[in-house]
């Protein structure tokens, strides 16, 4: 015997014990009685056992068939819940996004994100290209994009998505190692480790309270890499100048300390440019969603 004949069989036996009634389940399935019977009729031969008690007056289960009717009930309801899934898949959100972003802020703020978002949207494709010459005019490939600058972006669609506090950090056995710094003007005498590139720093700027200060200072070593900047303040050669989400772990380790955290230094923004404004429920509605959610402010 093949189960596979059983199947549509065993359906339309639920059906007609729920109604009770041959014609009622004809009616709800959209098909004829006689089908409905003819079908649990062969069902029983294949079986070799009696389900249906049939009266002209109503239909009743045998001791048999009221055994076997928990069996079509579980297969019911389990075709039920396949249903819905594929219809739930069918509601998902789905489609590619195009994502610019720097290429150090990328890795290590943006990616961390991604994997997050992509197991949650198993229909939505992500194609990141970590570039610091991004792009910022709305008629690029990319859907969204993610630029770090002191102002908002003079473009239509965009949205804020964190601030990044720049600052001085060095390795413990550095500053054991050197002269002591309590002001800003005492940074003349140590070796810094500055960025050169498009976010270039001629000048340190310092401000506390009323006071303000730009300060030239000595840089043997630059790069156009913060990974590069906290590698070798991680090896003592200096001290660096780095976005603040560059050294958490590092500090958290005590493998760096912050050099006069009480002076704020460079504050930029980052935001994210959309080529368009997307639909609320669209993929790149969703990412910048979840990026915001991750990265933001609060």
């Amino acid at each position: 015997m093949d189960n596979s004949d059983n199947l549509t069989a065993m359906m339309l036996f639920a059906r007609v014990v729920e109604r009770q009634s041959f014609s009622e389940a004809a009616r709800t399935l959209g098909v004829s009685k006689s089908y409905v019977s003819r079908e649990i009729a062969r069902l029983e031969i294949r079986l070799g056992i009696k389900l249906l008690q049939r009266t002209t007056r109503k239909v009743a289960l045998t001791e048999l068939g009221q055994a076997y009717y928990p069996f079509c009930t579980r297969l019911l309801d389990e075709m039920h819940r396949a249903d819905a899934f594929v219809q739930q898949v069918h509601q998902l959100p789905a489609g590619n996004v195009r994502l610019q972003a720097p290429v150090t802020f990328g890795c290590q703020c943006v990616v961390p994100t991604l994997n997050h978002f992509i197991r949650r949207h198993i229909h939505i494709n992500v194609d990141l290209e970590l570039t610091d010459r991004i792009n910022e005019d709305p008629q690029s490939s990319a859907d969204v994009a993610i630029v770090i600058r002191q102002r908002a972006p003079e473009v239509p669609d965009y949205r804020e998505l964190n601030t990044i506090d720049w600052g001085l950090y060095a390795a413990p056995d550095y500053l054991v190692a050197h002269p002591p710094i309590d002001h800003p003007e005492r940074l003349t005498r140590h070796d810094l480790l500055l960025f050169h590139g498009p976010a270039h720093t001629a000048a340190l700027p310092f401000r506390r309270d009323k006071q303000r200060l730009a300060l030239d200072v000595r840089s043997r070593f630059r790069a156009n890499n913060s990974m590069a900047l906290l590698n070798a303040a991680l090896a003592g050669t200096g001290i660096a100048y780095l976005p603040a989400y560059m050294t958490q772990e590092s500090l958290a380790r005590g493998e760096i300390v912050q050099v006069l955290p009480e002076w704020q230094m460079d504050r930029l923004h980052s935001y994210l440019l959309l080529k368009n404004q997307p639909e609320p429920s669209s993929p790149v509605t969703l990412l910048c969603d979840a990026l915001i959610t991750a990265l933001g402010d609060g």
